[in-house]
């Protein structure tokens, strides 16, 4: 405790902790105990060539972005929440493109087509420089994190994926193109946060699709389901970005000598499945990067299991850890589940008690195999993130009993309450009502409130 307290302190004075004392990626991993995405907020954008609407009916501030997917502007509070809650990493996924050095000035709404004019990135580049203001912003929202002593994993996030606007794809030609770019988005974010310590992690790209923008494994969207050349071409690129992101970090030195860095298989693919004997792919073509140091090198992988039946949804998962685990963990170095979540969540009422079971399930099983979890987006959404407050506390609950077990989160320091903060009624973690005679130390929840308990004696 006294070490973080410590390397907070330097890191609020701008003053550099030895490099010596970073922790390993494995230590990291478990360290972060369980975390949670900042999804829809930085990672937004337009998505689509044919309709920038953020960049035509917006100022382009970062507020703008910020909000345009329908969360709230960011606030420290949020992150106390979380850490109050039992959460020690929160993962902010960003997209870089629309604050380079595109000005979009040629997209307008063009009244007669009733459409907005396209984006054309061959006359209206985005460059290679990432704009401060945005950078500034970005930066905050780390402070936000790292101020609570949680774990940060700052990412390239919609950069990457199926939209028409993705500049990083996995092609060997894509990556003769990009590479410049991509190193050089690298080395600005690099040298931004090079003073930070153990806490801030970077993940070089997010869900890199081949030019078919295939799914499940590289090449599936061709004609015919698989392509030898494309897929050979794909995974080829995501262990050349692999290894530029590595490179282009470490040389920027500080603390970035030794920091932990993460990079994804394949479109992130946990190789869920045995429809197809090319599922596992993605695991098996994934490369360890050639680092100058030891064990600072994470492996991620996404999941998002259907909970309809919790029966299948447990066995899928067994089958994915197991694969991860040979194919992947094999290779060196730990491996995270960046984001995870259901296919169900929509019909989240539908399915509640299949999706808690399976939340504290998924979560069990990953840290009994030493792997890291990251929730993706839910459980504190849209204006719920301003209050702040959990609009899916049961969910939160679960989460968090899957990692510490049915009394939940307790560790940290307990606080005594006095007799007159107390409530008439107490609650344990399944709801039940107790008695002043039967509580004991601890924290309970319910519902997304907690009451701290240090001392018993002498309550009404």
């Amino acid at each position: 405790m006294k070490k973080t307290l410590t390397i907070l302190l330097l890191a609020a004075c701008g003053l550099t902790a030895k490099a010596g004392d970073f922790e390993t990626a494995t230590s990291a991993v478990s360290n972060m105990r369980v975390g949670w995405n900042l999804g829809n907020t930085f990672d937004s954008n337009s998505g689509d060539v044919n309709n920038m609407w953020i960049e035509n009916w917006s100022d382009r501030s970062p507020s703008s972005y910020e909000t345009a997917w329908g969360q709230p502007v960011t606030k420290p509070e949020l992150m106390k929440m979380f850490k109050e809650a039992g959460f020690n990493a929160i993962r902010v996924p960003v997209t870089w493109y629309p604050h380079m050095e595109a000005t979009f000035k040629s997209v307008k709404w063009d009244n007669a087509k009733q459409a907005l004019t396209p984006w054309d990135p061959s006359t209206d580049d985005i460059g290679t420089q990432i704009q401060a203001d945005w950078m500034q912003r970005v930066h905050e929202v780390v402070d936000y994190v790292i101020s609570q002593g949680m774990y940060c994993i700052l990412n390239v996030h919609h950069d990457t994926g199926g939209a028409n606007t993705a500049w990083l794809v996995a092609s060997m030609d894509d990556y003769n193109k990009q590479k410049s770019r991509f190193e050089a988005v690298w080395k600005q974010i690099a040298e931004e946060f090079k003073d930070y310590d153990e806490h801030l992690l970077f993940e070089g790209y997010n869900e890199m699709l081949d030019p078919y923008d295939s799914w499940c494994f590289a090449s599936f969207a061709t004609p015919t389901h698989y392509d030898v050349n494309v897929a050979t071409s794909a995974y080829d690129a995501i262990n050349s970005y692999a290894q530029s992101f590595v490179n282009t970090v470490r040389a920027t030195g500080g603390n970035n000598a030794l920091r932990n860095l993460i990079v994804n298989t394949y479109c992130a693919s946990c190789g869920s499945g045995s429809w197809n004997s090319h599922l596992q792919d993605p695991l098996k073509e994934m490369k360890l990067p050639t680092d100058n140091v030891a064990n600072h090198l994470i492996f991620e992988v996404h999941s998002y299991i259907d909970v309809k039946n919790l029966s299948n949804a447990k066995s899928e998962t067994k089958q994915i850890l197991n694969d991860v685990k040979k194919h992947l963990a094999s290779k060196g170095a730990p491996v995270i589940f960046g984001e995870w979540g259901t296919t169900t969540d929509k019909g989240y009422e539908n399915y509640r008690s299949n999706l808690l079971a399976f939340a504290r399930y998924f979560v069990e099983q990953t840290k009994a195999n030493g792997m890291g979890t990251f929730y993706w987006m839910g459980l504190s959404d849209g204006d719920h993130r301003s209050v702040p407050e959990f609009n899916q506390s049961d969910l939160k609950d679960a989460i968090i009993k899957g990692y510490y077990g049915e009394d939940g989160y307790s560790a940290i320091t307990p606080i005594r309450l006095s007799d007159s903060t107390y409530p008439r009624d107490y609650y344990d973690f399944a709801g039940r009502r107790l008695s002043p005679t039967q509580l004991r130390q601890g924290i309970y929840i319910n519902n997304g409130k907690k009451w701290v308990i240090s001392d018993t004696r002498n309550k009404r």
